[in-house]
């Protein structure tokens, strides 16, 4: 697996790839306590700034973790096409209505009862700080088949790629 280091916009950029290609990941707060605070979330877009939004209700321990503790960890996975991405950032609550407008579907009516009026509605906001991925290039069948190749001598089986986004 080659090495890729990405910094500023290329990194953005990469985030951006992988988090809307994968769209469901952990979000994990209160990083001082063991065991994590880790639930499901879906982002709901990544900005031209590289930062992830996620709609979120203000009386969710998450909302509340992240009033007392800023620094929160995002782990989003893609195992049938081998990507993969750690983020480390800064989480913001949101309230502003045209950002939650914005950010706001049909399918969201499952999580809030009120609809886009509910008024425990609000966004969360990560301002990644640094990332690490891991992404294979290529479909499965392709990983398969080189890892395959690997394992019987071959050495030019390049399976993907890694490396740190830095913002």
């Amino acid at each position: 697996m080659s090495t890729k280091n990405m910094y500023d916009k290329e990194a953005r950029e990469k985030i951006k790839s992988l988090v809307e290609d994968i769209k469901t990941g952990m979000l994990i707060t209160d990083l001082d306590t063991k065991p994590l605070s880790a639930i499901p979330m879906s982002a709901k877009k990544v900005d031209d700034h590289g930062a992830i939004w996620f709609l979120s209700r203000s009386d969710s321990e998450h909302n509340k973790n992240i009033e007392k503790d800023s620094e929160v960890q995002l782990l989003f996975c893609d195992n049938p096409d081998k990507e993969y991405i750690s983020i480390y950032g800064e989480a913001f609550i949101e309230t502003n209505s045209q950002v939650l407008d914005d950010l706001y579907s049909k399918i969201d009516d499952a999580w809030f009862e009120e609809g886009r009026d509910d008024p425990k509605l609000t966004a969360i906001k990560v301002n990644p700080k640094e990332a690490f991925y891991w992404d294979t290039k290529s479909n499965k069948y392709i990983s398969l088949f080189k890892i395959g190749m690997a394992a019987m001598g071959s050495d030019d089986q390049d399976i993907g790629e890694k490396g740190k986004l830095e913002l």
